[in-house]
């Protein structure tokens, strides 16, 4: 689907620049000439450095394989012991104890900016598809949002959105580096979908902000290794003298979501020191690393992702870690999201949830986390009040934790438990539920009284695999054959089937959905991601 030679864009394919996603006039106020060569001038500097990347997490994950644990790098220990700071914290975003995260659709946006919350992260990534349409109108989205201009009309019921007078001070999270964007291309290359969801908000909206007295705020995905801060940190570097915008004026916190990155917290801290908001604890990926990354090891099998809290030794390591290191580094340390989400229709559930909740983000303020995450504007306020009570200040980073002593064994540490027949259907029902969803354009969606974005759907296909490819055994003493997947698979599909309608089923993307969930708890290899296959289900349906 090449550019339309009468586009403004059809110009720079002399270029070596094709945008191949259509342009309709609402796009062209993003997609400008300008703002094209912008995004692809990161690619052509960076573009090949990110390749080599995702390249190394390969070999690593080879080594791994062939039984390597990870550690922290040798190489680094200067890093890790001596003392320095990041960039001091910019004023207005000193107290960030409730941040509410969401995709970039306009009804999304309007209520989480809305919301109370002190921060809003505008997610690119996982509770988003990379759909060419959410992509580019979640830019002109952020972008009227910014100015002040968005609004929305509800077409069932006519309610009207706007914008508060008061607003939750805006981040955006872009695409990991190992996701493309496909529908441009830049000397014959697919773009990274990160560059270009980066650069395309900060080329419409880092002037629109300093000019509000704000700043471009961002978070960072998935990172396996301190390199890969460093070339986001170039990359902040390039875009801020291209654009004429003070060096220093990005800030970014970066998730800790890989079992890797828990090895190199100082030194992620370390490359973005000058463009540092601190770092996260992005707990439902980073359970989905510890599985993914050793996939093949029998010794590291999980039980039921329900009996996987993070109460863990584990996973509370890598909190304490994670606290530490930030506060040492005087910058913030934020928590995770708590899954559970207000519950309708049912009193008794909804006070079950709730108290989850409660006992959630008290675990955190007590840890000693600067704030915390929640997924639904109905959870603002009561995380808001368990950290005005557990955080009478603006943050916590006079909370050293220097009491903790965390070895690569703690990071380690497989937790205990059973696996369930019960556990193991509701993988199954959960990850094509929620691919159906993501293939019809919407990446985060309430299923069971929790909301599931791609994080939960990949821990639910990845401990599918696991069991499955160790012949794991229930907690009744039977193993997990391939034949018995198949039949749960199946049986499971029925279900969903009687749970929709036969209608509704056909309508759907349930078929591709549970032969793309299938397809990748049957591979002999652990694929990487749920996402790139996905992807490239949506371009199929575009027509790419």
């Amino acid at each position: 689907m090449p550019t339309s030679e009468t586009s403004p864009l059809a110009a720079l394919e002399a270029e070596g620049i094709i945008v191949r996603g259509p342009v309709p006039a609402e796009f062209a106020e993003i997609l400008t000439p300008e703002a094209v060569r912008f995004v692809a001038s990161l690619q052509r500097a960076f573009g090949g450095r990110r390749k080599e990347l995702l390249a190394a997490r390969q070999a690593v994950r080879a080594r791994l394989d062939a039984g390597e644990l990870p550690s922290f790098p040798a190489e680094t220990k200067e890093i890790r012991e001596a003392d320095w700071k990041v960039a001091p914290i910019p004023g207005d975003i000193l107290d960030r104890r409730v941040e509410i995260t969401g995709p970039v659709d306009r009804k999304m946006i309007i209520n989480a900016l809305n919301s109370g919350a002190n921060v809003f992260m505008a997610d690119f990534e996982d509770s988003n598809t990379p759909s060419w349409e959410n992509q580019i109108s979640g830019q002109r989205n952020l972008r009227d949002a910014i100015e002040r201009t968005i609004d929305y009309e509800a077409p069932e019921t006519g309610k009207k959105y706007r914008l508060n007078e008061k607003i939750a001070t805006l981040f955006v999270r872009p695409r990991g580096w190992h996701l493309p964007e496909s529908h441009v291309l830049v000397d014959g290359e697919e773009m990274s979908g990160g560059l270009f969801d980066f650069g395309l908000f900060f080329f419409h909206n880092a002037k629109r902000l300093l000019s509000r007295g704000l700043r471009p705020y961002f978070y960072l995905p998935k990172l396996e290794h301190y390199l890969e801060a460093r070339l986001w940190n170039d990359a902040f570097v390039k875009a801020q003298a291209d654009l004429g915008v003070p060096q220093g004026t990005i800030r970014a916190t970066v998730l800790i979501e890989t079992i890797l990155a828990s090895f190199q917290m100082d030194e992620i801290l370390w490359e973005l020191k000058d463009h540092s908001a601190g770092l996260n604890c992005g707990r439902w990926d980073y359970i989905f690393s510890f599985i993914k990354k050793f996939s093949r090891r029998k010794d590291f099998v999980l039980p039921d992702r329900g009996l996987i809290s993070m109460d863990r030794h584990f996973l509370a390591s890598y909190v304490a870690l994670l606290i530490k290191t930030c506060h040492r580094r005087g910058i913030h340390a934020m928590g995770g999201m708590s899954a559970y989400i207000p519950v309708k229709t049912d009193a008794a559930d909804n006070e079950a949830a709730l108290a989850k909740v409660r006992a959630d983000k008290l675990r955190e303020v007590r840890a000693g986390h600067d704030g915390t995450w929640v997924a639904h504007p109905g959870l603002v306020e009561i995380a808001k009040a368990i950290f005005d009570e557990g955080m009478p200040g603006k943050n916590q980073l006079h909370v050293l934790r220097q009491e903790v002593e965390i070895g690569a064994s703690d990071l380690l540490a497989v937790p205990d438990g059973v696996i369930t027949e019960k556990g193991f259907r509701h993988n199954v029902n959960i990850g094509i539920l929620y691919l159906e969803s993501w293939l019809r354009g919407t990446g985060c969606v309430p299923l069971y009284n929790l909301m599931e974005d791609a994080a939960t759907a990949e821990i639910s296909r990845s401990q599918l695999w696991q069991w499955v490819h160790h012949q794991a055994r229930f907690d009744d003493g039977r193993v997990i054959t391939k034949d018995l997947y198949k039949t749960i698979f199946h049986e499971e599909i029925n279900t969903i089937r009687r749970r929709v309608g036969d209608e509704a089923f056909h309508a759907g993307k349930f078929e591709d959905a549970a032969q793309l969930f299938d397809d990748m708890i049957s591979s002999r290899e652990f694929p990487e991601f749920l996402t790139l296959p996905a992807y490239n289900m949506i371009l199929k349906y575009e027509g790419f």
